[in-house]
């Protein structure tokens, strides 16, 4: 009976010998000595006195959880008011939460399927999209990254079978920008749908911060599908689909994540709510925001290290390896600065690097001392 957790064991020796071991460590309180370039909360709303005044008036009036499901008793008033105000900022006809973007994500891959469908994936695309086309059972091909030509070709070889090009907007391991408008020409050339993952685009790029597809002008279209996490940017927690109202509407009666899985805490909708209204209007925030990253993405390459040039805010930097990679962020922790370690299976090419998630809550001075952290620990 123990031989499965020896096989355990030794599985877990080879990953140490590989640099691969993971560890989960606690987080201090917000207010720590640690300057944060690995969160997501690029916009720095996460503590903004709105969002947590309108999360605990919330709080207090639904109590901690949602206490089932959507379609059971979790559906409450500040659900539905975010709901419609994602839909007005995407410019889609109707916006579902689901209590993760990897849920979303899942859900709406599995969600566009039919009999004979054919998914085109990019081989950058996230976990949660990777996931959801395997578990969609649908055939996938997956194209090199960004490769419109590509995708053109995979889709000319399955004339008249329902398809599915499946992308980021924003990639989440180099932040770097997919071709979505070429995507989506070559997509409807094709009578194929585009599904645009936005959650590293949501609230950084695009007019008003309406992410990358809004960036491409597909906003609202009739063949494009967004989703996002409201995590990052939002500094909240849940996902989102927007569509057009009859997707929406199939996801309601047949989707399994959204379905079979509690709700998102009401306090949780109505702060990301009144995060939403201040990423809308927050331009400076996102001048301020694209500032960092050049300053970033110049202080890193005149040190000699190669990174992204990214058009959201992740800048990535490559490691000689993963457990170079794992020292190297170990150091940068030991001197306050907390950084992405990203080595494989995480990384798509199976190259390791260190990931820096800009966030303009992070004073400029602290900002600016940590990339000086990052380059003198570097191997």
């Amino acid at each position: 009976m123990s031989d499965w957790l020896a096989a355990l064991d030794r599985r877990a020796e080879l990953r140490a010998k590989a640099g691969l071991t993971r560890t989960l460590r606690p987080r201090a309180a917000a207010d720590d000595d640690i300057v944060d370039l690995a969160g997501n909360d690029y916009l720095g709303l996460s503590r903004h006195p709105a969002v947590t005044a309108a999360a605990t008036a919330a709080l207090d009036e639904y109590g901690l959880g949602a206490t089932g499901s959507r379609l059971v008793r979790g559906s409450t008033a500040p659900h539905h008011a975010l709901e419609e105000d994602l839909a007005g900022w995407l410019g889609a006809e109707r916006a579902l939460l689901f209590s993760s973007g990897y849920l979303a994500n899942v859900g709406a891959v599995r969600g566009l399927v039919r009999p004979r469908t054919l998914l085109v994936s990019d081989a950058h695309n996230h976990a949660s999209l990777i996931d959801g086309c395997r578990i969609s059972g649908a055939e996938t091909m997956v194209t090199p990254h960004a490769d419109v030509d590509a995708v053109r070709a995979a889709l000319a070889a399955a004339p008249g079978r329902p398809a599915v090009v499946v992308t980021e907007s924003v990639f989440s391991v180099d932040g770097d920008l997919a071709p979505l408008a070429e995507l989506h020409a070559v997509a409807r050339e094709h009578n194929a749908l585009l599904l645009v993952d936005d959650a590293h685009g949501l609230g950084v790029v695009g007019p008003g911060g309406a992410g990358g597809a809004a960036a491409a002008g597909l906003a609202g279209e009739p063949d494009v599908i967004v989703t996002a996490t409201l995590s990052k940017a939002l500094g909240g927690a849940g996902g989102v689909v927007a569509a057009p109202a009859e997707f929406v509407r199939h996801l309601v009666d047949t989707g399994r994540t959204f379905i079979f899985d509690t709700a998102p805490p009401p306090a949780v909708a109505a702060g990301v709510r009144a995060a939403m209204e201040l990423a809308w209007s927050g331009e400076q925030l996102r001048v301020e925001l694209g500032d960092r990253v050049a300053y970033a993405v110049r202080r890193l390459r005149a040190a000699g290290l190669t990174g992204s040039a990214p058009k959201g805010a992740v800048v990535s930097v490559t490691a000689p390896g993963p457990e170079a990679a794992v020292a190297w962020a170990t150091d940068c922790r030991d001197r306050g600065v907390a950084v992405g370690c990203f080595r494989p299976p995480s990384t798509p090419d199976s190259r390791s690097r260190l990931r820096l998630t800009i966030n303009v809550g992070v004073p400029r001075a602290d900002f600016e001392r940590a990339l000086e952290v990052i380059v003198e620990c570097a191997p």
